[in-house]
């Protein structure tokens, strides 16, 4: 059973899943009724209890991923994760390596360090063809490269990257390998066996946890630079931040509230499973895309290997303008550029953006086809200057 009662259809569940499961619900309310200690800070029994939950959640959370249960750090959100990771390797110079895909929470860290670190990076285009793809980053490796940093699934498209090819290539070279899996978690099977050494993630999306929650997981293989340090509830009197994970990475009070309901999130998910869920809502793009391509002028931008997204747009038709009509009328779909500029450059969207849809578990082939009727009203509407 899910959460409702907005009014709204949400078909922005790329942004951040809605409604979610009761079952998170419970989770998040029972940290204000019954866990409401600081974990890992004090050993009364209060924060006891608490951390004894945070820890289970960290080995769901690892086993899902493929980690080991030190290795993997909550962060706030999958934006976090992403710096943490880019920032550890990256900070003191060198070479990565990024898609012409990448949301800006990839994009800005590497143009900050650049900017401030002196760092040097190369954009590799991300092609139909795999291979082709693939010998793209291949050409853009230079002795100083340390990192590649290239998505598993577009957050504006849902394009698939050929990711373990990539963790390959970046393993003959001794090369970092960061992925964002923002949109790919909780929908591909994903895990660090397909030879990421750092997966960043976000909690709020197909994972169905509360916003303020992501993960960031690694092999063991590189050891990151903070780019953050305090309390930690170990080694208090040491001012060294701990070399020990997750702590290392872990400063401060963490999101407990949010944990928990992350992890109620993830249970959820392991017993629907992620290819269910994907396959349902891929059945649904499937259902709006077969809609819209009968519209005359409606213009669909789809890879051939995909997460559930849509992105479309109506004639030259502003896509906020779209996505505000659409909102109107009770949906909610994102339209603009999705923080995703060098995606849109790449499939020729950059100036005016896309329509985004996105649905979730919970999501109606009834829902679908009132947004298709929305959708055609809309667009007569538009065309009509009404």
């Amino acid at each position: 059973m899910a959460i409702t009662g907005t009014g709204m259809i949400n078909f922005d569940n790329s942004a951040a899943s809605f409604p979610k499961p009761q079952s998170v619900k419970r989770a998040v309310d029972s940290a204000f009724v019954k866990y409401g200690g600081n974990p890992g800070r004090g050993g009364h029994r209060l924060s006891v209890e608490t951390a004894e939950m945070v820890f289970a959640v960290r080995q769901k959370a690892a086993a899902l991923l493929g980690a080991e249960t030190e290795n993997t750090v909550f962060t706030a959100n999958c934006t976090a994760a992403l710096n943490m990771a880019i920032k550890g390797i990256m900070q003191y110079g060198g070479h990565i390596i990024i898609s012409d895909h990448e949301h800006n929470a990839v994009f800005r860290p590497v143009w900050a360090l650049a900017r401030r670190n002196g760092v040097r990076f190369s954009v590799a285009r991300l092609y139909d063809d795999d291979e082709m793809t693939l010998d793209g980053i291949r050409r853009l490796i230079r002795s100083d490269t340390r990192c590649v940093c290239i998505m598993t699934a577009s957050n504006v498209t849902g394009r698939i990257t050929p990711y373990r090819q990539i963790a390959s290539l970046c393993r003959s070279y001794g090369i970092c390998f960061i992925s964002d899996a923002a949109q790919a978690t909780g929908l591909l099977d994903i895990s660090l066996s397909d030879g990421f050494d750092f997966i960043c993630t976000a909690g709020q999306k197909a994972l169905y946890g509360p916003s303020g929650t992501g993960l960031l997981v690694s092999n063991g293989r590189y050891e990151l630079s903070t780019i953050i340090e305090g309390g930690t509830g170990t080694a208090s009197a040491d001012p060294e931040q701990p070399k020990e994970m997750p702590e290392r990475l872990e400063s401060g009070t963490i999101n407990t509230a949010g944990i928990l309901g992350l992890g109620a999130g993830i249970d959820f998910v392991r017993e629907r499973t992620p290819a269910a869920i994907a396959a349902h809502e891929l059945a649904l793009c499937g259902r709006l895309e077969k809609a819209l391509g009968e519209m005359k002028g409606v213009k669909l931008y789809k890879p051939a290997k995909r997460v559930p997204i849509v992105s479309f747009n109506i004639g030259d038709f502003d896509s906020q303008a779209v996505s505000a009509r659409l909102s109107e009328k009770g949906f909610a779909l994102r339209g603009g550029l999705h923080c995703a500029a060098l995606a849109h450059k790449a499939i020729g969207t950059g100036e005016t953006g896309t329509v985004r849809f996105s649905p979730n578990v919970f999501s109606t082939e009834k829902q679908t086809d009132a947004l298709i009727r929305a959708i055609a009203q809309t667009k007569v509407q538009l065309e009509h200057g009404v």
